[in-house]
């Protein structure tokens, strides 16, 4: 049962990490800088690996949205108005 136990206390922290992220990039912006500032202060709350970890997952997933950004843009201006 302590796997059980382990995996729910990690999925707590992941959701308090996401939240704080969150509601940082609300007020910084989605774009790197503001992502970077949401990851630094998420990591820096959760003390220890699962705060190395959440930090290491959101520099990842705001490389992989500033990357999306520019093809969807590229693509919404290519859709005809009727």
């Amino acid at each position: 049962m302590g796997g059980v136990k382990n995996s729910m206390i990690d999925y707590a922290v992941g959701l308090g990490g996401g939240l704080i992220y969150a509601l940082s990039t609300a007020f910084t912006g989605s774009g790197l800088i503001g992502g970077l500032i949401g990851a630094g202060l998420a990591g820096s709350v959760v003390k220890g690996t699962r705060g190395t970890a959440i930090a290491t997952v959101l520099g990842f997933q705001t490389i992989i949205q500033s990357a999306a950004q520019p093809a969807q843009a590229s693509g919404q201006s290519q859709t005809a108005v009727m």
